[in-house]
């Protein structure tokens, strides 16, 4: 098929490039349905969130649609993404993984990721870094669901720096939900000057009465 745009993509004439600057879902081919400007932005905000793979029914139940519509608006984002629908190819990509869809970065930039994570190796962690490590250190084995859960906030990026420094490893998946669970490294005890996690300080006697906090078995 002939691509009418081509040229004046490349001389910069014409009144405009077509689909440059519109939203996901107007460049969409025909023959093929149009999602709803709403409903993308709308799952754009939930994808930011999420620290699991998000599966079109859950998708579907959090934007009270259908799955086939989630599923759509999945596929759409994804191709506007890939710079299918108009718009230039992101540094991320939305795909699917574990049976769901989740945004990564794109393995072209992971060295430029990963030089970024690891700079400054010797600096301190961050007070969330360090809050996060305790959690996953105290409760381990534990999923990033649950230590979200215990922070009140997102730990996602915060769990992958730990990752990338060593100090966590992932370890098995939760019985219950197959989520990823976390543990604590060697590389955590060497750091921490430690032989072994019997050696963690019992910190009940600095956490107000009836707090429930279970001891490192």
């Amino acid at each position: 098929m002939t691509d009418t745009g081509s040229e004046a993509d490349r001389t910069g004439e014409g009144t405009a490039v077509e689909g440059a600057g519109t939203a996901p879902g107007a460049g969409t081919p025909a023959g093929e349905a149009e999602v709803d400007e709403a409903l993308l932005t709308a799952l754009e905000a939930v994808l930011m969130v999420v620290d699991e793979p998000l599966e079109p029914v859950q998708t579907a139940e959090a934007l009270g649609t259908s799955p086939d519509e989630a599923l759509a608006a999945l596929t759409e984002l994804a191709a506007d993404y890939d710079g299918h629908r108009g718009s230039r190819r992101r540094g991320f990509e939305l795909r699917r993984a574990a049976g769901g869809w989740r945004i990564y970065s794109r393995a072209d930039h992971h060295g430029t990721v990963a030089d970024f994570i690891t700079a400054g190796q010797s600096a301190k962690l961050s007070q969330a870094a360090l809050e996060t490590l305790a959690v996953i250190a105290y409760r381990q084995p534990v999923t990033r669901a649950r230590i979200s859960a215990i922070r009140g906030v997102n730990v996602d990026g915060v769990v992958r720096t730990l990752l990338m420094r060593g100090l966590i490893v992932e370890s098995g998946a939760d019985s219950t939900s197959g989520a990823v669970q976390f543990v604590t490294s060697r590389v955590f005890l060497e750091s921490m000057g430690l032989e072994s996690l019997d050696e963690l300080p019992d910190i009940a006697p600095y956490l107000p009465a009836g707090d429930d906090v279970p001891t490192v078995d």
